[in-house]
């Protein structure tokens, strides 16, 4: 029942719903279902919409699974550690390819019989590591760092400041070469004030707390003062994820501040009830350890450690330099009650792992001139066929979300395809025209076969209902085109008149 929504041409044309007339959106499913469905002398005498809703959010995931179309995809350049993190809104993979210079994809096959475990810390006689005094973070010191990052490695987090090109100069910047995290900041005008204003940076790491009771921690930190603005460097322990907000601005009426900036931010205590954090100011003078010991963790499984850094700006000023930094950051457990630990020499990096993308295998094939594979006539036998192709291999880790890759695709470009529930966003919530009567035929069933009272006849005939209309979908949905087809089946030698 799509409705004609009265735009017109050039709306259309010059918009960014091109093909959008093919869907109907879920809320025009509800209400429509209410008309159709809902109603005295009809099927339903009365439903609360927040009923429907549920049954269709639930219907629209089922049918996104194996009856409507898929067409979410994300592409990377794989970078040299060979991972991929898994979007936001995956549920499952349909394919993961390689692009080569020609732009065809080269389809990569999964690999089952290797993984990336967690690795145990063990000491020489094989016995499990429960240390006190176990220092939780990783590159504390940034001594994995170089000039070649404008930001900490990870596993260290930075929130949402451009930091190349032009941009690093225009707002501010991190840099945390020679082993220390420092930051830049510089103002900015606009946002509705003539004041300047500054930016908030944030770098966060998160980390498994499962068993402690309290963490101490520690830091050298200095603050810096620029022109008018004191400067203000805080870390401490927080167990919300930190904002991706930078905004400084002199109030939130004109937007909202970064939650960063406030010691709220640091919401837990330690035992004396201060909050999780240490500050330094400008006025602190020359570069200070600071520590807090007995931060208590005992009702959470990860918390996350969060460096703030930013100015308290009160004039006009452009000054773009190094101010705030810090180093020597440590979280230790203050007892050995914590669960079992990993090896913080290979965090989320096991030795299996290593060992398989260490594995050099046959070099990828992109020129299509190759007489390598061609000239053997079926002359290797016994020849596993899953492991029977050079494009190269995945797995996926699902304990740290990331696609794991081998060798041959570093520096390549890899397109994911994978499958949603289709509720990640509003404007995702539409079912395609083709598969509206089924959505209807599943809420009914659903609505029914879950209401005490129903007639079992009634609640069977819309089952056989919903089954038809979903394979009534499924076979408009599959967009097979007879000139397509015949195509096809000639190059298989099976002539097809038409």
């Amino acid at each position: 029942m799509g409705l004609l929504d009265k735009t017109t041409d050039a709306e259309y044309y010059e918009g960014d719903n091109l093909g959008g007339y093919q869907f109907t959106s879920l809320d025009d499913i509800i209400t429509q279902f209410q008309i159709a469905y809902v109603g005295e002398d009809k099927i339903i005498s009365k439903i609360k919409r927040s009923d429907i809703a549920f049954h269709a959010q639930r219907g629209l995931q089922e049918f996104s699974f194996d009856t409507l179309k898929s067409f979410k995809a994300q592409q990377i350049d794989v970078p040299a550690n060979l991972q991929m993190k898994l979007p936001h809104d995956y549920v499952n993979y349909t394919k993961l390819s390689w692009v080569d210079t020609a732009g065809i994809k080269h389809p990569l096959f999964p690999i089952s019989n290797t993984s990336n475990p967690f690795q145990v810390w063990q000491e020489e006689g094989g016995e499990y590591e429960f240390p006190e005094d176990l220092n939780l973070v990783i590159n504390g010191d940034f001594s994995a760092d170089n000039d070649a990052y404008e930001k900490p490695v990870a596993p260290w987090y930075r929130n949402s400041i451009p930091h190349i090109n032009s941009y690093a100069t225009q707002y501010g910047s991190y840099n945390a070469a020679d082993g220390v995290l420092r930051f830049k900041h510089r103002t900015r005008t606009g946002y509705g004030t003539t004041d300047h204003w500054g930016h908030v940076m944030s770098v966060w790491q998160k980390i498994n707390v499962v068993g402690q009771a309290y963490i101490d921690i520690s830091a050298t930190g200095t603050a810096l003062d620029q022109v008018n603005g004191p400067g203000v460097l805080r870390f401490g322990i927080s167990s919300i994820y930190p904002s991706n907000n930078t905004k400084m601005l002199p109030t939130e009426a004109i937007h909202p501040i970064s939650p960063n900036s406030k010691t709220s931010a640091f919401d837990l205590k330690n035992v004396n009830g201060n909050p999780s954090y240490v500050e330094w100011r400008s006025t602190d003078g020359a570069t200070v350890s600071k520590e807090l010991l007995s931060v208590d963790v005992r009702d959470h499984t990860e918390v996350y450690v969060l460096i703030t850094s930013f100015h308290e700006y009160t004039g006009a000023q452009e000054v773009f330099a190094k101010s705030n930094s810090i180093d020597d950051i440590e979280v230790r457990n203050s007892s050995r009650d914590g669960g079992i630990n990993e090896d913080p020499n290979a965090f989320q990096n096991s030795s299996t792992w290593k060992s398989y993308k260490a594995n050099k295998p046959s070099t990828n094939q992109d020129d299509y001139k190759d007489d390598t594979y061609w000239p053997m006539d079926g002359s290797r036998f016994g020849l596993d066929p899953q492991h029977a192709q050079t494009n190269g291999s995945f797995f996926i880790d699902q304990r740290i979300g990331k696609i794991h890759f081998s060798s041959n695709i570093s520096g390549k470009t890899v397109i994911l395809d994978y499958i949603s529930d289709s509720l990640g966003t509003d404007g995702e919530m539409q079912v395609h025209k083709f598969a509206e009567e089924a959505m209807y035929k599943h809420i009914a069933h659903a609505i029914l076969a879950t209401r005490a009272n129903t007639p079992e006849y009634i609640v069977q005939r819309l089952k056989k209902e919903r089954f038809a209309a979903v394979r009534t979908a499924k076979l408009r949905l599959s967009s097979l085109k007879l000139e397509e087809l015949t195509q096809i089946l000639r190059g298989k030698s099976k002539q097809i008149k038409h």
